[in-house]
């Protein structure tokens, strides 16, 4: 039995986002996932449920190890994506390794259901020099790169190009006080605390709340 996954955005009672693939099993997997994580997270998963899907045309009970190797295989040396960070085509290993990360969830879920036998997502090749936990080779390596910073001209461009007010206390709780995107939307003016030149982010990633010290606050 074959068929094609198509991601659909509706909204339950609460107003909360829920993704629909139109098929049971991965439903019920999305359903479980909106449950324990946030919201950019079952999006990410639904995407990469829909990628992998897309590219196998089978039912999970019939995914196989090879179809998982080889959907992989083919998007890492996928020509017609270009990657932003370097310029080489193929998708990064971090975004590989993120939807291995989402295949692996949904078959781990559906062997705790007793709807499927085994995940067909590979832990590791093999290896001759084993680790003391008896772990062979990644199936990929993601790079532990250091994060890009703006240099100060880069800053001043920035800060140039945003015509309000608004904007630009933005870019410096991002710049000042390395605040995500997500972060600095979801800032209250009770949030700031101009006295002790603090930001409280009350719903940081993962739902973890933090106080970040911005030594500039004054001047937002």
């Amino acid at each position: 039995m074959t068929w094609s996954p198509w991601l659909v955005r509706e909204a339950d009672r609460g107003g909360r986002p829920v993704l629909r693939l139109g098929h049971g099993q991965l439903d019920r997997y999305l359903e479980f996932v909106a449950a324990r994580a946030r919201p950019n997270t079952v999006l990410a998963t639904g995407y990469d449920l829909k990628v992998f899907f897309s590219a196998v045309s089978k039912d999970p009970v019939e995914v196989t190890p090879a179809d998982v190797l080889g959907v992989i295989t083919a998007q890492r040396g996928d020509r017609e994506v270009i990657r932003v960070s370097d310029g080489e085509s193929g998708l990064s290993a971090r975004t590989i390794h993120r939807r291995l990360s989402s295949i692996s969830g949904l078959f781990g879920f559906l062997v705790a259901c007793g709807e499927v036998e085994s995940n067909p997502v590979p832990r590791g090749l093999a290896n001759r020099k084993r680790t003391r936990m008896g772990r062979g080779t990644p199936l990929v390596r993601t790079p532990r790169t250091l994060p890009r910073i703006l240099e100060p001209d880069e800053v001043d461009e920035l800060m140039a190009a945003c015509r309000r007010w608004r904007d630009r206390a933005m870019v410096q709780a991002m710049v000042l006080g390395g605040l995500r995107r997500i972060e600095v939307l979801g800032l209250r003016l009770e949030d700031l605390n101009f006295g002790e030149r603090r930001v409280f982010i009350a719903d940081g990633k993962g739902g973890h709340q933090r106080i970040v010290p911005i030594l500039s606050l004054i001047h937002i």
